[in-house]
């Protein structure tokens, strides 16, 4: 039996993305999304450093904190975590 040995650029790739992360959207299966009282938010910063999605982000122009929801998956951590009861879990579409 005869084995031929293969170079590195014959393997085949696997596991690699080849479009940026940033077009991967992976919000779209959520049934439960987070919608945020502004009033009561005391602006501690907690939520965006707890989502694991990194879709929560502090906007310094109107110093205000931002959802993107192409990329929350509804998981209600940033809802269950935040200290001023500010963000609620509602379902999808019945805000």
């Amino acid at each position: 039996m005869n084995k031929t040995l293969k170079g590195w650029k014959d393997i085949p790739i696997a596991g690699v993305c080849w479009k940026p992360a940033t077009q991967y959207l992976t919000g779209d299966w959520k049934t439960f999304k987070p919608i945020h009282d502004a009033e009561k938010c005391t602006k501690c910063l907690l939520c965006p450093m707890i989502c694991p999605d990194s879709a929560i982000k502090w906007n310094q122009t109107n110093e205000e904190i931002e959802f993107d929801y192409d990329f929350c998956k509804g998981c209600g951590i940033c809802a269950n975590e935040c200290p001023a009861d500010a963000i609620k879990m509602v379902r999808e579409g019945g805000e």
